[in-house]
């Protein structure tokens, strides 16, 4: 950064004036690109002339302000850039706008940088946008002298004295670095232009513009690539897979969005990465749309990524200023409006009535038109959003028939109907000691026949057909992903990536820090190489920190169980009627919602420390920083929602013991016991609460509720009303009215929730087979609730190129696998449905489930209570108990080894196991089947990709073919012929 303390430089009032913007940002001379002074400034300026002005000189204008470093030539203004000076004010204001503009009308915005301003009063004026001469040059000493470390004399200004003693060291540290950085990013091309007298008190907007030059030298460097003049016919294949296409596209017509297509269906570009040598392929008769806003904006910020502060202590990006507040926004903006009468037609008015309204929840997605607004890496998320989605419907419509499938057959049932009957009076134990008395089975009628509905023989079907739907589904995506790779050529994406990844701001700090620390510990003449390997204690301390939480939730569930043991005693003890007859309906409902509040709160901790976490191991890049943060925020929040299921589906009644010699957890409190008809319904119950929960409050009220209680925050402390908030909001320019939406935080919330869903709609599906409809509703409400909030809640995100979705394919991969094991289990040991088969098939006089209620229940004889733990009130049910009932396959009273495990227990406990790894082997290799039988890669575009490799080579060999023929001519003509040049080889303005 050069500096101007001379006194030639002194002695110019232009050159004062625009050095005291760079630093103070008080005053501003707005240039066009040709260096003149814009009409209406000049002819403001020509106003106030006086004693105190000189005419800006000749040298001066012919400076080109946008791409100069404090009035010098740049490096890159050997490009031309578009000659804006040459258009008529009546041509630009006639002709069709691309958006917001910088005050010329012509350069369009895209890209802001917002920071804090500080006014003193004594200094801000409204009325003026040039000051005195006289402060200007006694500022513009002062504080070169600042620089410098001479001390000021003790005679100056009292104005600029009070103005120096607001401005406090890190303020001007700050300045500082944003005028180094604003230099840098005009030797970089861009230009520059700052708004500090906005409606906004206290925030300064700096805006830039990325000119042709720019935009076309870093559209090389990104290899970006871009449709060329060359088009070919697209075919969908055979004539009857068209005709099929056509008819399916014409009876689903109305599912589709009102958006019109850039192009014919059957007409496709062919794309190359962008290059100067050959713009000649490119169709450059409109530059203005040729890099949309979407391109554009993701140009400059690859420009702000690169460029770095040099003079500060360490080496700073944008995203270090970012954290210290150098700036304190940075974000492209939104095309326009999207209500309001005044709102031009725009892709963003467009999205928000075809894609952000819940009346058209029906429809398809715009994938196209989402993915030209906010790239390809959000165009993703809502296209396998969208598929997970549709083939969610198939899943709920079985999910469906198998609930009214035990709905039916609920009558039927023999196990339940023999519980329910009064004539089989079976006295059963008590469920507790002392405070519980003894009871009657039919009393558990209800429970019995609710956990039919769940357990039945079509619950081992809907377990098979969902893991086949899940490869169903991954094999569905990898296609359609496919598709979309080859529509939106990323094809080849991952190769021109590899390049690219820059590291992170953070981590060059931290190398910094350790290099200087080093540098200080050893000699000078030592070289020290820059790494920072010694990263281990980072990585410990986060092991052991989420091991220590994942052992916070365990100690969650196991107060919630205690909690469940000391209610259902309480109540027991309770004189009230109505308590103790809905203990079992008490204890399970309060128990689940204590459980679904601690997962929303322990959810926001577990995000917050997890984050934490990565951010100490400090990774080299931002790829490595998403990765290794989506697994540690996969695996706090994954044992968070799941550790309570998988309490009650695998660990609840295994460990209970017998009366007698019951198994205690502390004190007199014993481990829990399932009711009579297992833990199935109890893990059903604790399924819908958690999912519904979590999908109504944490998913859905939140995102809707915390955006309109911020506004209405907002509205309050504001003393306008309604009516005068309109209209304040009518006069805010674009890059103004998006500054007050709330930043982009990332897809990682968006596809975490939706990674929860998927783990609770496959791995516990058994007990469940309503999840994918309750997960099909959800979804249709999400899909146009983050629509809106994309559209119109938060500011455009960097569209960010993406071939996949990354590492959350492989979770789901991951999970669909365990949730065959998962789902295995759960039929074995959870359900009674292997108990069933053994008995219909090895115990049963007749074959038929009759006496299968009274094989599963064993003999307890009442003088074996061990003292203290019989019930305190014996003739409960009005007469004395001898022998009571208890569910386990023990012996009886009357062999030689009484209460010991019985044959039968160790036959079902082999089926159960055989049935498990039975159950595994099969479904995995009817998946792997499927999986081998559906290619990755559609048929019709894999001939696609081949003929447009075909047809590059094609065009690039009529290319050499030409250059050939062209160097034959010229060798041919005479010295003294003129030599002509074909059109397509005019000289480039790049």
């Amino acid at each position: 950064m050069q500096r101007h303390g001379d006194d030639d430089d002194d002695d110019d009032p232009m050159q004062a004036i625009n050095n005291h913007d760079k630093v103070y940002g008080k005053t501003f001379l707005v240039h066009d690109l040709s260096g003149s002074l814009l009409p209406e400034l000049e002819e403001r300026g020509a106003m106030r002339r006086n004693d105190y002005y000189i005419p800006v000189s000749g040298e001066e204008k012919a400076a080109d302000f946008g791409n100069t470093k404090d009035g010098g030539v740049s490096q890159y203004s050997k490009y031309d850039s578009i000659p804006l000076n040459s258009l008529k004010s009546d041509e630009a204001a006639s002709g069709p706008k691309q958006g917001p503009t910088f005050q010329d009308g012509q350069r369009r915005v895209d890209y802001v940088l917002t920071y804090h301003v500080q006014k003193p009063q004594s200094v801000c004026r409204k009325t003026s946008r040039f000051a005195d001469y006289h402060i200007l040059r006694s500022l513009r000493r002062s504080l070169s002298m600042m620089r410098s470390g001479d001390t000021p004399p003790s005679k100056e200004d009292p104005e600029i004295a009070a103005h120096k003693h607001r401005l406090d060291y890190h303020e001007d540290d700050k300045r500082f670095r944003q005028t180094e950085f604003e230099d840098n990013l005009r030797e970089m091309g861009l230009e520059l232009e700052k708004d500090e007298g906005n409606k906004i008190p206290g925030i300064g907007f700096l805006k830039i513009h990325a000119p042709w030059n720019v935009l076309c030298r870093e559209a090389e460097f990104m290899k970006l690539k871009l449709p060329t003049k060359k088009v070919y016919e697209v075919k969908q294949g055979s004539n009857v897979v068209e005709r099929i296409n056509l008819f399916i596209h014409k009876v689903t017509a109305p599912l589709h969005p009102k958006v019109e297509p850039n192009r014919p269906q059957n007409v496709k570009h062919l794309s190359h990465p962008f290059s100067r040598e050959k713009q000649h392929l490119f169709d450059l008769s409109d530059r203005e749309s040729f890099f949309d806003s979407k391109t554009r904006a993701s140009i400059v910020y690859e420009v702000l990524k690169r460029t770095r502060c040099t003079k500060a202590k360490y080496t700073m990006g944008i995203t270090s200023l970012l954290g210290n507040g150098v700036y304190t926004a940075a974000y492209p903006l939104h095309d326009g409006d999207v209500d309001g009468m005044g709102a031009e037609a725009n892709d963003r008015k467009i999205l928000y009535e075809e894609w952000a309204s819940y009346s058209v929840f029906y429809k398809y997605q715009p994938i196209g038109l989402i993915r030209k607004y906010f790239g390809e890496k959000i165009g993703l998320y809502f296209a396998w959003l969208g598929v997970y989605t549709q083939m969610l419907i198939p899943a709920a419509i079985v999910g469906v028939i198998v609930f009214l499938y035990g709905c039916a057959t609920v009558d039927n049932d023999i196990p339940s109907m023999e519980i329910c009957d009064p004539r089989n009076n079976i006295t059963m134990c008590p469920l507790c000691d002392r405070a519980c008395s003894y009871w009657k089975l039919k009393t558990a009628c209800g429970t019995a026949r609710a956990s039919h509905l769940f357990d039945n023989p079509a619950t081992v079907f809907f377990s098979i057909f969902m893991a086949l739907w899940a490869t169903m589904f991954m094999e569905h995506w990898k296609r359609r992903q496919m598709r979309l790779n080859y529509i939106w050529d990323l094809t080849g994406f991952e190769e021109e990536e590899a390049h690219k990844d820059h590291h992170r701001a953070e981590y060059e700090i931290q190398v910094m820090q350790k290099t200087l620390k080093k540098q200080d510990m050893y000699p000078k003449d030592k070289k020290v190489k820059l790494t920072c390997t010694d990263r281990a204690p980072a990585y410990m301390m986060g092991l052991f920190l989420m091991l220590f939480m994942i052992g916070v939730t365990f100690a969650v569930v196991f107060g919630v169980i205690l909690y469940r043991i000391s209610i259902k005693a309480a109540l027991h003890m309770s004189s009230n009627p109505t308590a103790r007859s809905n203990i079992r309906a008490t204890v399970k409902g309060t128990a689940a919602v204590i459980n679904l509040v601690i997962i929303i709160i322990m959810d926001e901790v577990y995000g917050a420390v997890a984050r934490w976490l990565t951010v100490l191991e400090v990774p080299k890049t931002d790829k490595s920083f998403e990765e290794r943060l989506i697994i540690k925020t996969f695996v706090l929040k994954f044992a968070n929602a799941f550790s309570p299921i998988v309490y009650l589906a695998f660990f609840r009644g295994r460990m209970v013991g017998r009366p007698g010699d019951y198994v205690y957890v502390i004190g007199s409190y014993r481990m829990e016991e399932c009711a009579h008809a297992g833990c199935l319904m109890e893990l059903c119950i604790q399924l819908c609460i958690t999912m519904l929960g979590k999908q109504l409050i944490q998913n859905n009220l939140f995102e809707i509720g915390i955006p309109k209680i911020k506004k209405l925050i907002r509205r309050r402390k504001s003393e306008m009303d309604s009516q005068q908030q309109e209209d304040y909001n009518m006069t805010l320019q674009r890059h103004e009215k998006d500054h007050f939406l709330g930043p982009f935080v990332g897809l990682s919330p968006e596809y975490m929730e939706m990674i929860i869903q998927f783990g609770m709609v496959t791995l516990f599906v058994a007990s469940f087979p309503l999840a994918p409809l309750f997960a099909l509703l959800n979804n249709i409400i999400e899909i146009r609730l983050d629509a809106k909030k994309f559209v119109t809640e938060v500011r455009r995100p960097i569209a960010a190129r993406a071939k996949d979705i990354g590492i959350w394919y492989n979770l789901l991969r991951g999970l669909s696998k365990v949730a065959v094991i998962v789902n295995a289990f759960v039929i074995s040991f959870t359900s009674d449905f292997i108990p069933r088969l053994v008995y219909q098939y090895m115990y049963s006089p007749d074959g038929s489930m009759h006496g299968f209620v009274n094989h599963t229940l064993s003999y307890f004889n009442v003088s074996d209570f061990k003292p203290g733990t019989a019930p305190l009130q014996p003739m409960h049910l009005g007469y004395e108990v001898q022998i009571c009932r208890y569910k386990d396959y023990r012996e009886t009273l009357w062999s030689n080894t009484p209460y010991d495990l019985s044959k039968e227990f160790w036959a079902i406990l082999a089926c159960r196991l055989a049935f498990v790894i039975v159950f595994q082997n099969v479904v995995m290799l009817m998946s792997d089947f499927v999986d081998w039988l559906i290619p990755d890669i559609p048929k019709d575009i894999s001939l696609q990709i081949h003929k447009e490799k075909i047809l590059m080579v094609e065009l690039f060999m009529k290319e050499e073919e030409g250059k050939k023929l062209l160097r034959d001519n010229h060798t041919n003509q005479s010295p003294f012929q003129p030599r002509s040049r074909p059109a397509s080889h005019t000289p480039s303005n790049c």
